[in-house]
């Protein structure tokens, strides 16, 4: 491994832990963003890990789903991304009774963590902890 190689993991490790840490310190809010679609809204903290992460795609995927009657009939849905060391990954959703509701994979991504959950509860797109 040369010095810009590992300069550069060292960088992304931090970001890692820089931005877990900063999404710890969302705690709930009355502010909320409306997708474009108008099919959800979310919360500052989701608003935060979209733009820190350039993953405003993951709001979009989430939101494409709930065109799906299955999917849409679900009040409480837990979505899990997990990202592969092959910049790869996969979202998968889950129902209050945790069960599969969608799954889909990912053939890139950039996203900087190794994985995230967030809910959507009645339409409204969360992290857990801003429950």
């Amino acid at each position: 491994m040369n010095e810009t190689t590992e300069n550069k993991t060292t960088r992304v490790q931090a970001d890692r832990r820089t931005l877990l840490a900063e999404l710890i310190y969302f705690t709930g809010d009355l502010e909320r963003y409306r997708h474009w679609t108008r099919r959800l809204i979310y919360t500052p903290g989701i608003q935060h890990l979209a733009e820190r992460a350039g993953a405003y795609w993951l709001i979009d995927l989430i939101t494409s789903w709930q065109m799906t009657p299955e999917v849409a009939q679900e009040d409480f849905q837990i979505w899990k991304l997990v990202v592969r060391t092959d910049q790869t990954a996969t979202a998968t959703a889950t129902g209050d009774g945790q069960t599969a509701l969608a799954s889909q994979d990912i053939p890139f991504t950039d996203f900087p963590l190794e994985e995230i959950t967030v809910w959507l509860i009645d339409g409204t797109l969360m992290l857990p902890g801003e429950y």
